[in-house]
């Protein structure tokens, strides 16, 4: 019989602190993509730890699988930071998932059942409720649902899995263009426009739905990025004016 104290087999061992690595890294992919780390932010290897009721080694772990999903990057002797995703780089993933999204599109336009059907338009019922409430926050996950269903609808393992790690990346960047109310209702629309070419069963109309809400998308975000980098430089010339104003005061 083994005793209490008994030592876990090395293999047993291995998958249970490969186990313990997973949750941790899911929980701070989780906080990262909802917003609780922001973009730039450290995070600190023990606090996240204690907080988990972990050692800091899966933790550690955990930042080197996030750092393979594109959300984290290791900074030598300074630690973990939430990456900041430039735009140019936004630019490129909305472009590759136009390509993706139009592919989806032509597939369910030809294979979609009437439960999916149902399915889809219950999540922009839920979309376009949250529109009238001007909740952007559960917008954004309704979004990031109904597209990631899309995606699995279509039945391509290895599309969904890019689709995914894609997706991930881009929600660093993409949060701060929902962000604004008054572009919630386009985009709601977009969603309902895009049901409505998946259930005519045209192959054609159902991509070119699909691709032109991504590319809309792309165009919102680059006009998003513009204002939000004219807000900085604003805040920045005012500051710099007081500034002078202050040392002036003193002189």
């Amino acid at each position: 019989m083994w005793g209490m104290n008994a030592l876990l087999h090395p293999t047993i061992a291995l998958l249970q602190s490969s186990s313990l690595t997973n949750v941790v890294q899911q929980e701070i992919e989780k906080a990262i993509l909802q917003g609780e780390y922001a973009p730039g932010s450290k995070l600190i290897e023990a606090t996240l730890a204690q907080k988990m009721g972990v050692s800091r080694g899966p933790v550690r772990e955990a930042f080197r699988m996030l750092e393979e999903a594109g959300l984290v990057r290791n900074e030598k002797n300074r630690g973990v930071f939430v990456r900041d995703i430039p735009i140019d780089e936004a630019v490129e993933i909305f472009d590759l998932r136009a390509a993706m999204d139009e592919l989806v599109g032509r597939k369910l336009a030809r294979d979609i059942t009437p439960a999916q059907s149902k399915e889809l338009k219950g999540l922009v019922d839920s979309m376009e409720k949250a529109v009238k409430a001007e909740d952007a926050y559960n917008y954004h996950l309704l979004n990031l649902k109904f597209h990631d269903r899309l995606v699995e609808m279509a039945g391509n393992s290895k599309l969904t899995a890019i689709y995914r790690k894609l997706i991930k990346e881009l929600s660093l960047f993409r949060r701060l263009n929902l962000a604004d109310g008054w572009l919630l209702p386009i985009s709601a629309s977009e969603h309902r426009q895009i049901i409505k070419a998946i259930a005519s069963g045209d192959p054609d109309a159902a991509g070119k739905a699909m691709f032109a809400h991504v590319m809309d998308s792309k165009e919102r975000t680059i006009e998003n990025d513009l204002r939000r980098q004219e807000r900085v430089r604003q805040r920045e010339i005012a500051a710099a004016k007081s500034g002078k104003g202050t040392r002036a005061e003193r002189q």
